[in-house]
């Protein structure tokens, strides 16, 4: 009996041991890093743009599988950010106006994708590049509490694995000068939709160089990554919010403001320098986050893994601008590989509603403003300039990069528009479960935050009063935009 009792507690003790000793799989599973840029286009060294000066972001794709068709499910951060975290599409959990003042919780059935991380054992984190003691952005629009453990991999448990986001913020506006290795804004290639002028040579060159300083803290955050001893063991996902700040871009439904780079690099370097061209969407990288690292997708989630097993690629993204700012407008959009159909639901607005934001920091809105009034703008340009807009839009990408020659009208294109209107109204039925009108506060508070910050942002930022003319803004930007002055090393 004794021998019985003895072996049962060596037993236990055993078991007791085994009990607690970690978790080989878990300890195993692979860490995953969102590193997120704010207003970036493919504007990069890997992607074609040969003037920037890119050799960290570039070094990065050669180790990564590339995609060239990535876009987002809005041009403007908050409502992009609220799908990033949720995997659901803005319009279907209140997240579609930008900046909403009057935020609600999640609908009950939906959760941040930190929650299903922190469920499985992660550790989850959001860091600022610039201080990483500090949370990242959080500019989502819903209310939520606890979305994160903390700001640093390196607070979590010893062994535990990590999701974690590095909130980079170039290059969002206003732009700043890289001396290193300035752009030459005569060689720059403005995009056709802009007036050839030194303005907008200019702001396009800024633009490049801030691109240039965001390539320098990707380098910082892969080489802390390097220096942890965790890069062998982490999936990196490099990405932006949303496309180009740029007029015509951030807050519209072009390419210029939905695509964004989309580099995945796997620890064993699989896929390696290949090439992904099909259409992609920012709705899936909740989704394929958690694919990646072995834990169930849930139901609810409208986005779909398009890496690891069960991947499923899709054949059409979707994309919607609402409220921006002060501005009210609502405007839907689905992309396939070769054409993008856009639906404009209050034709009778001007792409260019007074938006202060625009208007504060867009040089090129103000060009344009001023040459189109003197009539100086070409065709392609003035459109944009228009005191109304189409009803529906249809572009050729691989014959029209720039989206320039509207086809809706084009017997030629008949099947296409039928093809395309019935992905969009599918779609609408099933996603887009947003209130229309808005309520009236939210666009007061809007409005009136606009009306009152404007000035401020102006005198302080500008020194100019908020009711200069466009002539006399003009003037202030050719003065203050000049080529960037090369740094002369000493050594």
């Amino acid at each position: 009996m004794k021998r019985m009792i003895t072996l049962t507690f060596n037993l236990l003790l055993i078991s007791l041991f085994v009990a607690c000793q970690p978790n080989e799989k878990a300890d195993n599973r692979p860490n995953i890093l969102w590193i997120v840029a704010d207003d970036l286009g493919t504007d990069l060294g890997c992607y074609g743009e040969e003037l920037v000066h890119t050799p960290n972001l570039d070094g990065l794709a050669a180790e990564s599988q590339k995609y060239t068709n990535f876009f987002t499910v809005s041009a403007v951060c908050s409502p992009s950010r609220s799908t990033l975290i949720t995997g659901m599409y803005p319009q279907s959990i209140n997240s579609h106006q930008h900046r909403t003042q009057f935020r609600s919780p999640l609908p009950g059935h939906v959760a941040p994708v930190t929650h299903h991380f922190r469920e499985a054992g992660y550790f989850t984190c959001n860091a600022s590049f610039e201080n990483w003691d500090k949370p990242g952005k959080e500019d989502y629009n819903f209310f939520a509490d606890s979305l994160f453990d903390g700001t640093n991999w390196n607070q979590r448990t010893e062994g535990q694995p990590f999701f974690a986001q590095i909130q980079i913020h170039y290059p969002h506006r206003d732009f700043k000068r890289d001396p290193t290795h300035p752009v030459d804004p005569a060689k720059v290639k403005v995009p056709p939709y802009y007036p050839d002028h030194p303005v907008s040579r200019q702001d396009w060159a800024l633009y490049l160089e801030f691109i240039q300083l965001l390539d320098v803290e990707v380098g910082k955050v892969l080489q802390k990554l390097e220096e942890d001893g965790l890069a062998e063991n982490t999936i990196v996902f490099f990405f932006g919010d949303q496309g180009r700040p740029h007029v015509r871009a951030k807050q519209f439904m072009y390419d210029g403001g939905i695509q964004t780079p989309l580099m995945i690099r796997f620890p064993d370097k699989a896929k390696a320098g290949t090439v992904e061209p099909n259409v992609t969407s920012n709705l899936d990288l909740a989704a394929t986050a958690l694919n990646l690292a072995g834990i169930a997708v849930p139901d609810y989630m409208q986005g779909k893994p398009f890496l690891g097993e069960n991947a499923q690629p899709r054949k059409y993204v979707f994309s919607g601008r609402d409220r921006r700012d002060e501005t009210v407008d609502r405007i839907r959009a689905v992309r396939s590989n070769q054409f993008k159909y856009i639906r404009n639901f209050y034709p009778e607005k001007p792409y260019t509603q007074f938006n202060f934001y625009k208007k504060h920091a867009y040089p090129v809105l103000t060009l344009m403003q001023v040459l189109h009034k003197r009539g100086e703008l070409t065709p392609d340009q003035a459109k944009f300039m228009a005191e109304t807009k189409p009803y529906e839009e249809l572009y050729d990408i691989q014959n029209d990069p720039w989206e320039l020659n509207n086809l809706a009208e084009d017997s030629a294109y008949a099947e296409k528009m039928v093809e395309m209107r019935a992905q969009l109204d599918i779609w609408l039925e099933e996603s887009d479960k947003g209130k229309y009108p808005e309520a009236p506060k939210e666009i007061e508070f809007a409005q009136q935050h606009a009306k009152e910050f404007f000035p401020i942002q102006m005198k302080n930022k500008r020194g100019l009063a908020a009711d200069i003319s466009d002539e006399e803004f003009l003037e202030y930007w050719e003065k203050v935009l000049t080529p960037t002055v090369k740094e002369i090393s000493l050594d």
